[in-house]
This record gives structure tokens, sequence and C-alpha cells, in this order.
């Protein structure tokens, strides 16, 4: 399939639009659970928006992207859908992706 690069632009905003509409309806899914299934999660986004921003001269705080991507202060998220991760969680986190979070 060949499209021109502003139509390209736009289709990946648009799968990135709908990937975090999809991750803001399903709360119950943690991200550590993300983690350790996927090797990124919620944050991982936001701090890959920040990055780009960065990289283009974009003036985007660390709370800005988050919100971008939670819908809300992160803060806020944390205390309303963040659950305790386990221990098993924690260690398999550590073994899937040694350097994040």
């Amino acid at each position: 399939m060949a499209i021109d690069d502003k139509t390209r632009t736009e289709l990946e905003a648009a799968v990135f639009r709908r990937l975090v509409e999809h991750l803001r309806g399903r709360t119950d899914v943690q991200n550590i659970e993300l983690m350790n299934l996927a090797g990124f999660c919620r944050n991982c986004l936001s701090n890959w928006m920040k990055d780009a921003a960065d990289a283009k001269g974009v003036g985007l705080s660390k709370d800005e992207s988050r919100e971008a991507v939670y819908g809300m202060p992160y803060e806020e998220w944390k205390a309303k859908y963040q659950g305790a991760a386990t221990p098993e969680q924690l260690e398999a986190m550590k073994k899937v992706h040694p350097h994040s979070h």
C-alpha cells in the first residue's frame, strides 16, 4: 500500500488515539500486567510522547504527557485504579523488563 507521508502520519495518529482510548477504558488492566506481557505500559506511552516532544522542541512536561495518555492527572488515575502489585508480578517484571519503573 503506497500512501503519502501526511496520510500515513494521520493514520498513525488515529491508531495512537484509539489505543489510548482503549487503555483508558480498560482500567482493570494494571500497568504492571502490561509490562509483564507486552514490555510497555501507559507510562511508557507517555514517556515516548515526552521524548517525541523534546526531540521537536515542544514544551511538554512529564505530567502533561501522562495526562494526555491517562485522560486525567496521573496521581488521580493511580488513586482510582492502580492496585498494589503482587510480589510475583514485581519479580516477573524484573525478568521481563529489568531496567523499567
